[in-house]
């Protein structure tokens, strides 16, 4: 059942970089209402569980690395059609391939260092929204 909430994180390059503000009222002004919005760091151990999906690609050691070397925000965002136009908004994973004004193409410096997560679908959006936020976070 598709709903009009996704999760996103705004990774620790843009945050280490000072463009998490920024970032932050691109999604407020594109729409988004944010129901959900937490400042942390994952620990390594934590950020192995959030991308347990990819732990058998050979990525998954350095993307671990990289998610726990700093302080992310999580946020689950609201839209009519929510998945959809928040991976419009980020732009593709490799910041050379994404459009024009997408978050990616702003601030993001690889695609390693990319910005900003956006959930792929309904089901990893509440997946990952209820890794970081109980029900009483969400307003």
């Amino acid at each position: 059942m598709a709903t009009n909430r996704t999760f996103t994180m705004i990774k620790p390059d843009a945050v280490a970089n000072g463009h998490a503000g920024k970032i932050l009222d691109h999604i407020i002004q594109s729409g988004f209402k944010i129901v959900a919005l937490k400042y942390t760091q994952l620990s390594h151990e934590k950020a192995g569980d959030f991308y347990d999906i990819h732990r058998e690609r050979p990525f998954f050691n350095a993307l671990v690395d990289f998610m726990s070397s700093g302080p992310v925000y999580a946020a689950i965002v609201e839209k009519t059609n929510a998945i959809e136009d928040f991976r419009l908004l980020i732009g593709a994973t490799d910041p050379q391939k994404a459009g024009a004004g997408t978050i990616r193409n702003l601030y993001a410096k690889s695609i390693d260092a990319n910005a900003i997560h956006g959930s792929d679908s309904d089901e990893n959006a509440a997946i990952e929204g209820d890794f970081f936020f109980q029900a009483s976070e969400r307003f």
